[in-house]
């Protein structure tokens, strides 16, 4: 039997990794423009959040017919840990550190449990 993948299982986590992408701009993007007046970073940042919410809200509605709800905010999470990883790398210049990497391994392992059967 060849492989198949089930798109019902994959479409939920790639709409969820773009939602964070735009979700980590809307509360983190602004940061490179400290100097920009906070209330034009608060409207952006819901300009910006908008288009989270309409790929957030889709993925949870297809994935919860594959996944557990716990198991999709598992995935939320992990998914956000790696997007702000490269997030706060390549936008903002910042160097992750051993203490990061661990930290998000061990994040990583304690979601591993949600999945087990």
């Amino acid at each position: 039997m060849p492989f198949a993948i089930n798109p019902a299982a994959v479409w939920p986590i790639l709409l969820l990794l773009l939602s964070n992408v735009f979700m980590t701009f809307a509360w983190y993007g602004h940061l490179k423009h400290a100097s920009s007046p906070l209330y034009l970073a608060i409207v952006a940042s819901w300009g910006i959040a908008f288009f989270e919410y309409c790929l957030a809200v889709p993925a949870n509605r297809m994935g919860n017919t594959v996944y557990s709800a716990a198991q999709l905010k598992t995935m939320q999470e992990v998914i956000t840990l790696v997007v702000f990883a490269a997030f706060s790398t390549f936008w903002l210049k910042e160097t992750l550190t051993w203490n990061h990497a661990i930290g998000f391994c061990l994040i990583a392992g304690g979601a591993a449990f949600v999945f087990k059967g």
